[in-house]
C-alpha cells in the first residue's frame, strides 16, 4: 500500500513539474517574441522622422523628412515657406533645444569625429556639416539634402539619437564650407529639434 501510495505521488509529482516546465517554455517564448517584436518597432520607428523648424518668433517655418538609409546615412528632404530669399547654410547641431530668438541652446556643429568644419577644409567635414539650401523668391524651399555621416539608429556611434539630442538648424548666410568653426554662415533663423 505504502508502495502504491509513493508511486501515485512520485507520479502527480512528475506530471506536476511537467507541466510547470511547459509553462515556463510558453512564457519564456512569449516573452522572447514581445522583445523581439519591441525592437523591430523601435528600429520602425526611427526610419523616418519629421522634425518641424521655427524662426525666431516661434512660428513653423519648415519641416524636415529624415529617412535612415543604412551606410548611405540620412537623407533630409526640407520643405518650407516664409523664409528669406537666397542660399542658406544648414546643419545638423550638437543639442537638442531650439530656445529663441538665437538658437544659441542648439550648440555647435554635430561632429563626433572632431573633424574641421566644411567640405572644402582637409580635415573635414563635421558629421552635421551639410550642402547649402536656396529659398525661392517667394520665401518657400524644397530641398533634399543628405548627411551621409550620420544614423537614425540609435546603436549606430554617429546616431543622432544622442544623450544631449542634435537639431537641425538654417542660417542666415551661406556657408562657406571652409571658415572654422561653423562656415561663416551667420545668425540662426530657423531650428528644429531630431526626435522631439
Amino acid at each position: 500500500m505504502k508502495k502504491g501510495m509513493y508511486l501515485i505521488l512520485l507520479l502527480v509529482t512528475m506530471i506536476f513539474s511537467l507541466f510547470a516546465c511547459q509553462a515556463a517554455e510558453e512564457n519564456n517564448s512569449q516573452l522572447e517574441e514581445s522583445q523581439e517584436q519591441e525592437a523591430i518597432e523601435t528600429n520602425a520607428a526611427t526610419e523616418e522622422l519629421l522634425v518641424s523648424l521655427m524662426n525666431s518668433e516661434g512660428r513653423q517655418v519648415a519641416t524636415a523628412t529624415l529617412t535612415d538609409k543604412g551606410e548611405a546615412g540620412v537623407q533630409i528632404i526640407l520643405e518650407g515657406e516664409n523664409l528669406p530669399p537666397g542660399e542658406h547654410g544648414f546643419h545638423i547641431h550638437e543639442a537638442g533645444q531650439c530656445i529663441p530668438p538665437d538658437f544659441e541652446s542648439a550648440g555647435a556643429h554635430y561632429n563626433p569625429t572632431n573633424s574641421e568644419h566644411g567640405f572644402d577644409h582637409p580635415k573635414g567635414p563635421h558629421a552635421g556639416d551639410l550642402k547649402n539650401i536656396t529659398v525661392n523668391e517667394d520665401g518657400t524651399v524644397y530641398a533634399e539634402v543628405d548627411a551621409p555621416m550620420v544614423s537614425l539608429k540609435r546603436d549606430h556611434e554617429n546616431t543622432l539619437f544622442t544623450k544631449k539630442g542634435t537639431s537641425l538648424v538654417i542660417h542666415a548666410d551661406p556657408d562657406d564650407y571652409i571658415s572654422q568653426p561653423a562656415g561663416n554662415a551667420g545668425e540662426r533663423i530657423g531650428c528644429g529639434v531630431i526626435g522631439e
